[in-house]
């Protein structure tokens, strides 16, 4: 990813970071915001589809799909639209203070 930032400025931890109050972030605009929800969001998805896929480790399959190459190929797609279904829905509150870092980060860094 060019251009990446790093994660904390010097002085500052990550709890600062997520305290941070994200009106000052109005330097960026719209599209610049709705780009980095989108990231958040997508973070938080890649999140809990590994979780999920650690979740199911273990799990033999059975019926027409069971077997170990065709249950690792459709539980990942399982797992994916599991993750992607649950930040549709609202999530578990990552892609939230992700997106008030990366906010926080554009302040820090303009």
């Amino acid at each position: 990813m060019a251009g990446t930032l790093p994660l904390s400025a010097p002085g500052l931890s990550a709890l600062d970071l997520l305290n941070i109050n994200p009106p000052a972030a109005g330097k960026l605009s719209a599209a610049g915001k709705a780009k980095a929800h989108a990231a958040a969001q997508d973070f938080e998805a890649v999140f809990l589809n590994s979780m999920f896929q650690h979740m199911f480790t273990g799990i033999d399959g059975e019926g027409p799909f069971g077997g170990k190459g065709a249950t690792g190929v459709w539980r990942s797609v399982l797992t994916d639209q599991y993750a992607k279904s649950i930040v549709k829905a609202g999530g578990i509150g990552i892609a939230d203070q992700v997106y008030r870092s990366l906010m926080a980060q554009q302040e820090i860094h303009p």
